[in-house]
């Protein structure tokens, strides 16, 4: 059969692309966080497509958007914008004391050891606000731990390391973050780690004098330090399968032998490369330590 005149020489299957909303959809979200990591250097390409969609589509109501398409153009020529994008995309839910029977099993589990150390390192990988960094700094004054700990506290998103630094959060919190603390084997009022200024909950300033705040992503960054403690809780789940592997090799190789991994509750070591080099400490509390 002849081909109409100015037809294309036949050359094997044709592409026949899908054109379905979701197709569509999926297609903007690759393209707008292309857009990121080359034009500010934020890798969110292998987060887990379900979360970061479900937070692009709140995003884009939130500002009076269109379609994502929309958004990437923002996001290419409005500083502004691209801070509240990358707002949206880091800041995980988080309190503290959060999953109070890790806390409790590292206290009566880790401490122990850790205690029989001249000089302990902690890393708080994806630290986000802060919470848990101040939790942890709680944690270790109460078991006379905190003078002899560096706690290196990173994430992406220098914003949010901003609020970490400040050491406040909504007073709204605290009823919360008690409850948990108590769970956590706390000892003592909760109260007396903080002042109350207006609506913001002050914590001590001793609780952030042996931190070390910094910038550290995960996607892109490699080893800095040699630690006795990594807490990396409820970052990989926002992650898809090869960036997790990618971020347990990196926590390995963190970590120092009979160093502990803290891991969030609806996180795990299973099938992972790194599963057999470690041994659960507590794993209801997702706690591990490094054996090999």
């Amino acid at each position: 059969m002849a081909l109409p005149l100015g037809a294309p020489p036949v050359t094997g299957q044709a592409h026949r692309p899908s054109g379905g909303p979701a197709d569509l959809e999926d297609l903007e979200v690759r393209l707008l966080l292309e857009a990121i990591y080359h034009r500010h250097g934020y890798d969110f390409r292998q987060y887990a497509m379900t979360s970061i969609k479900r937070r692009i589509r709140h995003h884009i109501r939130e500002e009076g958007l269109q379609s994502i398409s929309r958004l990437q153009e923002k996001v290419l020529h409005d500083p502004s914008a691209s801070e509240r994008l990358l707002g949206v995309l880091t800041v995980p839910v988080t309190a503290m004391f959060r999953d109070p029977r890790f806390f409790a099993a590292f206290r009566e589990k880790a401490v122990p050891l850790l205690r029989t150390y001249p000089f302990v390192r902690l890393w708080h990988a994806g630290c986000s606000t802060g919470e848990e960094v101040y939790s942890m700094a709680i944690l270790l004054e109460e078991e006379g731990l905190y003078e002899r700990c560096r706690i290196y506290a990173t994430d992406m998103n220098d914003a949010v390391l901003a609020q970490a630094q400040a050491g406040n959060f909504p007073v709204s919190a605290m009823q919360v973050n008690t409850a948990n603390y108590l769970q956590a084997s706390g000892r003592g009022p909760f109260s007396r780690y903080y002042t109350v200024k207006g609506e913001r909950a002050v914590f001590e300033p001793r609780l952030r004098r042996n931190v070390v705040f910094a910038l550290h992503n995960l996607a892109t960054d490699g080893v800095f330090n040699e630690f006795n403690a990594v807490l990396c809780r409820n970052v990989l789940i926002y992650f898809n399968r090869g960036l997790q592997d990618r971020v347990h090799g990196l926590l390995y190789e963190s970590l120092a032998r009979f160093g502990y991994l803290g891991l969030g509750s609806k996180e795990s070591l299973r099938v992972t490369p790194v599963e057999s080099r470690y041994e659960a400490v507590d794993d209801r509390g997702k706690l591990y330590r490094k054996v090999a």
